[in-house]
């Protein structure tokens, strides 16, 4: 059964209840909630890895300041030693005994292997080779006419070689070696067979050879790398410096430090810091080759993959310091200023969340999730709740709008609707008609079967009415058996026309009332039309359908009246 659609209120759009709808409201605001929520513990978490990364980096350079201090010394000590040759250099002393050095030189110099100065307890000695083997070696040249003072300036260099020693001033090892063919070293060589071999071996040194002017055109300090293999905290880190004076290379000074006492010197910078007590601290050379750490050398292959160090590298080439995230470590870096590599520092994902820092985050997640949950909990409750309202708000509306019974537009909705659209043909000059119908003999159907039938004749006649209009036209109950219809647009020949097809939908139509009794009923109807009324007023239509509807019922019923005359024989 077909029942006709209430057109919307005059200021309804169809679409209102669209976007009226409270359930959608709520699905917006509690969206608006949540991403601001979000947003705002997302901010709150940058601001913590903000400080995550800067409480990481400030213990970096405190251990990095702390180890570069102690590089620092020995870079100091190196570059005063340069200072004092070229200072004895230019101004040599002029002193009996470095003569008389100078004079052994002389008578030694043909030698395979020859030292001077050894019976002296206040230098160290000078250790040379033949003028055959400087011949021998591109590398060296004893065709200096500075030989002799660079010979005494060794000399003093060694004097304060051998203070240091005694003062225990000086890193693990320190050497001066002369492409002239001799060297002095705080290594004391056990016998003269030892000479040649151990200069030979100096001069290979990458430290030495990489002194020349085409390798270090700025003539600074340079850090070499010598690490044992497969050897834990063994090896030597060598910062060397060249010798120039009057534009000529004379020679190498170097000083050496371990691995072993680099080693203890991390572990030291890093131990009883507070937020240090956390991640392993590696030390490397500006290739990228590890020197030192403070983890167990036996981990030290799982620290970084070939991927990882190649991405490492490719961040320290343009940067003095930075922080990048690998899997689940975050890696800290700084390269320090008086040694040419860089210092590292591993801090896990384990490491982190123990730390205040992974506290503060598991707590925040912790309360993003509980707020998460509360949220959608009361999201779902109070969404639940404006749907309940939502539903019994408009079923009191659909109450206050239409007949319960009939389920068309009840009295006062009908003649809201009607002064609406009657109003709207009066500005359009337009037609408007109005047709009242009333069901025959309807007192006897409730009286003879009970007002149970007549409820269902009213709800019959309400489909069959409802379904002969179309989306524009209104039709009503307005009282017992009484029923209106509106129809805009409608000439009183159309209208006539439709009171007709209703009239006799009705008279043909059985109505199952009880299981085995059917009946039949009729309708009168009145029509009445705004154009041949000249008046497009609602209540002068209606009076005069309602009169032609009474007129019809005087002629005999179930017939339209659309004339007050009576008609002709």
């Amino acid at each position: 059964m077909r029942h006709s659609t209430l057109n919307p209120l005059p200021g309804q759009g169809k679409d209102a209840g669209r976007y009226d709808d409270p359930a959608w409201v709520v699905n917006f605001c509690f969206v608006i909630v949540m991403v601001c929520s979000t947003v705002l513990t997302w901010r709150e978490v940058i601001v913590l890895e903000n400080a995550y990364k800067t409480s990481q980096r400030s213990a970096l350079e405190n251990v990095s300041n702390a180890l570069d201090m102690q590089m620092q010394v020995g870079i100091e000590r190196l570059l005063f030693f340069r200072h004092t040759m070229q200072a004895a250099l230019q101004t040599p002393l002029e002193l009996n005994i470095l003569r008389k050095r100078q004079g052994e030189f002389e008578s030694k110099r043909m030698l395979a292997e020859w030292q001077i100065g050894r019976d002296n307890q206040r230098t160290l000695p000078v250790y040379g080779v033949s003028d055959y083997f400087v011949a021998q070696t591109a590398l060296l040249n004893r065709d200096n006419p500075n030989l002799h003072n660079e010979l005494t300036a060794a000399m003093e260099l060694g004097y304060l070689f051998r203070l240091s020693t005694h003062a225990q001033m000086l890193p693990r090892r320190a050497w001066y070696i002369s492409r002239a063919g001799f060297f002095i070293t705080t290594e004391t060589q056990t016998s003269e067979e030892t000479i040649v071999p151990t200069y030979y071996r100096l001069l290979m040194r990458p430290w030495f050879n990489g002194q020349q002017k085409q390798e270090n055109r700025g003539r600074g300090v340079r850090w070499f790398s010598d690490l044992t293999p497969g050897s834990e905290h063994h090896g030597d880190v060598t910062a060397s410096v060249p010798l120039d004076y009057q534009g000529d290379w004379l020679g190498v000074l170097g000083v050496s430090f371990s691995v072993e006492a680099i080693h203890a010197l991390l572990m030291n910078a890093s131990h009883g810091r507070e937020s240090d007590e956390k991640g392993e601290y590696l030390l490397y050379d500006n290739h990228l080759k590890l020197i030192a750490t403070t983890s167990p050398f036996n981990t030290l292959q799982r620290v970084f993959s070939t991927e990882e160090r190649a991405r490492l590298s490719a961040e320290m080439e343009n940067k003095s310091h930075g922080g990048l995230r690998l899997a689940a470590r975050y890696i800290s870096w700084q390269k320090m200023k008086h040694f040419d590599g860089a210092l590292v520092r591993v801090h896990t994902l384990r490491e982190g969340i123990a730390g205040d820092f992974g506290r503060i985050s598991i707590a925040m997640a912790i309360l993003w999730l509980l707020f998460m949950v509360m949220l959608l909990t009361a999201w779902g409750v109070i969404r639940r709740m404006v749907k309940n309202m939502y539903a019994m708000q408009s079923t009191l509306q659909w109450q206050a709008w239409y007949d319960p019974l009939t389920r068309l537009c009840n009295r006062g909705v009908l003649f809201e609707q009607a002064k609406t659209l009657s109003q709207q043909a009066r500005a359009q000059k337009r037609p408007f008609a109005v047709i009242q119908l009333d069901l025959d003999n309807f007192k006897e159907i409730n009286d003879r079967f009970g007002h149970q039938a007549g409820d269902l004749v009213l709800s019959h006649t309400a489909g069959l009415i409802s379904s002969s209009l179309d989306e524009q036209q209104v039709a009503g109950r307005v009282g017992g058996e009484e029923f209106c219809i509106l129809l805009p647009d409608c000439t009183l020949g159309e209208a006539v026309t439709i009171a007709e097809r209703i009239r006799q939908r009705i008279a043909s139509k059985e109505i199952l009332i009880h299981k085995h009794t059917t009946i039949r009923i009729s309708a009168s109807l009145g029509v009445s039309e705004a154009l041949k009324e000249a008046s497009h007023d609602f209540e002068h239509l209606q009076s005069v359908a309602d009169r032609r509807l009474y007129r019809a019922k005087h002629n005999g019923r179930n017939q339209v009246c659309a004339r007050d005359e009576a008609p002709k024989s």
